[in-house]
């Protein structure tokens, strides 16, 4: 049984780490211009996230997700700010390679900014909620061994999208000149602001 529920998991990790949105962008753009290891470490950060989720939905945290989505127009404000910020910072970032030592800084700071954005999505509590009681979990007399496989399938499978993306985004990082980074820096950076302001207009219905 516990099997199975692993499995379930990690297919609904995949799906819903797959569609390209501000995380995937970011990703991407960390892993030309600093190697796969920063862009899968940004991947990780949104794993993390869902898995977080999977957790308060899996283990019946009834309190805590109605408090998150009660509270989800600031939540999600504070996202769509950050998304902005990021995005201006990368727009007017350089093109030229960092140091390995500021890379591997880099990668720790895109580990949390990605577990920000995804946790300042709380909305995704209600996914996480439906599925999981599609499967009989999150409820009075969950088992709580199948709600913890069901939620380190979530998070592999997420981290199986976050491997693939970092890795095939990876095989460019040496054949990019200068000049082609600064445009990858540009579109990135104006696509988040697109992000971030969609995410703030969206808060307030």
């Amino acid at each position: 049984m516990t099997v199975s529920f692993f499995i379930k998991g990690l297919i609904f990790g995949f799906s819903i780490a797959m569609p390209v949105g501000p995380i995937g962008v970011l990703c991407i753009r960390r892993s030309l211009a600093h190697g796969w290891r920063a862009g899968l470490l940004t991947g990780t950060g949104a794993a993390t996230a869902d898995a977080l989720y999977g957790c308060i939905a899996g283990f019946g945290l009834a309190g805590l997700s109605g408090l998150l989505v009660g509270q989800r127009v600031w939540i999600q404000l504070l996202g769509g700010l950050f998304l902005c910020y990021l995005g201006l910072h990368i727009f007017l970032a350089t093109a030229d390679p960092k140091p390995a030592g500021e890379s591997s800084v880099l990668g720790a700071r895109g580990y949390f900014s990605a577990l920000v954005l995804t946790l300042t999505n709380p909305m995704t509590i209600l996914s996480f909620t439906a599925v999981f009681a599609g499967m009989g979990l999150g409820g009075v007399g969950t088992d709580r061994w199948d709600a913890g496989w069901l939620v380190a399938g979530v998070f592999s499978g997420s981290m199986a999208w976050w491997i693939i993306l970092s890795s095939a985004s990876n095989i460019f990082n040496t054949r990019l000149r200068p000049t082609a980074m600064g445009w990858i820096n540009r579109i990135s950076g104006t696509v988040l602001v697109g992000f971030g302001l969609v995410a703030i207009v969206a808060g307030f219905y």
